[in-house]
């Protein structure tokens, strides 16, 4: 998650005085965006690793398709949990990209904080949804795990400088669970769909049934998931 902040950062910190071939790939990029001619100047910004960023934002809508469709029809929502870990794959690779062709990007930063946010916590949270998690109480559940995972990344954005790093200058640890580790939950959804655990089957059921506080208490697990990803105490280190 946000390796290429970090990447960016140790680059910024250790070579403050000496601008490096990243530092140029930045001030070209800058100065495309603030052109004020030319309707394609924000694509021709793009460096490739932004480009593989964008890949990773897959899985939102086949989990709106499954809730349009017929509810013995799992194509979609398969579809859905099928694209996340590829999600981390491309979250995993920009950053390598980034490092390989020496090109960070302030633009890059922000397209995968963004994409990660889209990834890891609103698709979860759409697919949670579509599964049948759909009372006004879930939605509010569901929304603070979003929320939760929208300041995480905010928060990474703003002490990934201050962090402790090693002799490379890559922090130690995660500060909170990363958002990726949301994976864990969809892959216990993908269980629940081949179990056809979904609408009124869902596991533990309802709670307070019939009462504006009707809720499933499956969805405190994103509840304390979204408590694991803002805890400063959690320290999880980087590998």
């Amino acid at each position: 998650m946000s390796r290429r902040t970090t990447a960016m950062s140790s680059s910024n910190s250790s070579n403050s005085g000496n601008p490096t071939s990243g530092d140029g790939g930045q001030e070209k990029q800058k100065m495309l965006l603030s052109a004020e001619t030319g309707h394609f100047s924000m694509i021709r910004a793009l460096h490739l690793a932004d480009l593989v960023t964008e890949l990773n934002v897959m899985s939102v809508f086949s989990s709106m398709r499954y809730c349009l469709g017929e509810p013995t029809d799992y194509g979609n929502i398969w579809a859905a949990l099928a694209f996340m870990p590829f999600g981390l794959f491309f979250d995993f690779m920009d950053g390598k990209i980034a490092r390989w062709r020496k090109k960070s990007s302030l633009m890059g930063q922000e397209l995968d904080s963004l994409a990660d946010l889209i990834s890891f916590g609103l698709a979860p949270a759409a697919a949670a949804f579509a599964l049948g998690a759909r009372t006004p109480a879930d939605h509010l559940l569901l929304t603070f795990f979003v929320l939760c995972g929208l300041t995480r990344l905010a928060r990474f954005n703003v002490t990934v400088a201050v962090l402790p790093k090693d002799k490379t200058g890559k922090s130690k640890y995660f500060e909170g669970t990363p958002i990726p580790t949301t994976l864990s939950i969809a892959s216990l959804m993908a269980y629940w769909v081949s179990q056809g655990w979904i609408l009124e089957d869902l596991p533990l059921g309802v709670v307070a049934q019939g009462t504006p506080f009707e809720f499933h208490p499956i969805v405190l697990l994103f509840v304390v998931h979204g408590c694991m990803m803002v805890s400063k105490t959690i320290h999880i280190p980087k590998p």
